[in-house]
């Protein structure tokens, strides 16, 4: 048994810990907010640019000199998985739901004889994939020294992409993500960036455009563009996902801490009170033998 020096120094550990979690908490909440905004602003935009190549994309449909970002190459042997996570832990589940979706799709592709290469984008996610996956990660991209994630940390990682399938290195790319929904719900996600695939718009947003320049044209610039958009997209989804993970894993923290503290130091007053009670009884029985 634990003596009262070694009880309530864990006390006073747990303590420090609690008013640890709780400032993590306030801070991940201070945070929540602008990266909340910041997601839900850069989804109009995102979607809105699926719609219009969705709507370009469809008169290529059948063709064969449709672009090779929007057709793909005709193959499916190689996939890429580009596994976007946090750059730190103590978020709860987060980083672990993205990479265990991103791990049960590459083992999935695997089984099917396909050839599985990885690029993950976050400390995080490069730390869990490595310990299953470790021999198909090609590149581990980290901004754990950018303070504020911009369009241009997309764009390298979008240019990158661009490369390797300009350099036949996959046929198939699909971008791994968590889609932030509310503080205690963010959905790991699969996008697939290469072929392009559009989401139908929804009942009443069918509208015809009339294009200047040409269709050709418009593609050549947008679906790379696109691409850096999506996995920008998937940074800010990224950004407000861990907070609110953050937010809600310090909380659960900070009410166990309490859970402890309570515990330590009902053990603590029990052993004490033992203690008074058997010097108690041992001054009592040394008087009554004198």
């Amino acid at each position: 048994m634990a003596s009262l020096k070694d009880l309530k120094n864990r006390i006073a550990s747990v303590k420090s810990t609690q008013k640890i979690t709780k400032a993590m908490q306030m801070v991940a909440a201070a945070k929540l907010r602008r990266a909340q905004e910041a997601a839900e602003a850069a989804r109009p935009y995102a979607e809105r640019m699926g719609n219009v190549l969705a709507s370009l994309g469809a008169a290529y449909a059948g063709r064969t000199d449709a672009p090779a970002l929007l057709a793909g190459n005709g193959r499916d042997q190689v996939h890429l998985l580009v596994v976007a996570t946090g750059e730190r832990g103590l978020a709860g589940g987060f980083n672990s739901s993205i990479a265990r979706l991103a791990r049960e799709t590459a083992l999935k592709l695997l089984g099917e004889g396909k050839t599985v290469k990885i690029l993950t984008v976050g400390r995080k996610g490069n730390d869990i994939l490595k310990r299953t996956l470790g021999d198909k990660i090609v590149e581990a991209i980290s901004f754990r020294e950018v303070r504020q994630l911009g369009y241009a940390n997309a764009a390298t990682v979008g240019e990158k992409i661009l490369a390797m399938y300009a350099g036949g290195e996959f046929d198939v790319a699909t971008l791994f993500y968590a889609r932030f929904r509310s503080v205690i719900a963010q959905i790991p996600t699969a996008q697939q960036l290469i072929p392009a695939k559009f989401e139908a718009p929804a009942a009443g947003e069918s509208v015809s455009y009339e294009y200047e320049p040409d269709e050709e044209a418009i593609l050549e610039d947008l679906l790379p563009r696109n691409i850096s958009v999506q996995v920008f997209r998937a940074l800010l989804e990224n950004n407000a996902s861990f907070f609110g993970a953050q937010m809600s894993a310090m909380d659960n923290a900070t009410r166990n801490a309490g859970d402890m503290i309570k515990r330590l130091t009902l053990t603590y007053n029990r052993q004490r009170q033992a203690q008074i009670t058997k010097e108690l009884i041992e001054i009592i029985s040394g008087a009554e033998a004198l």
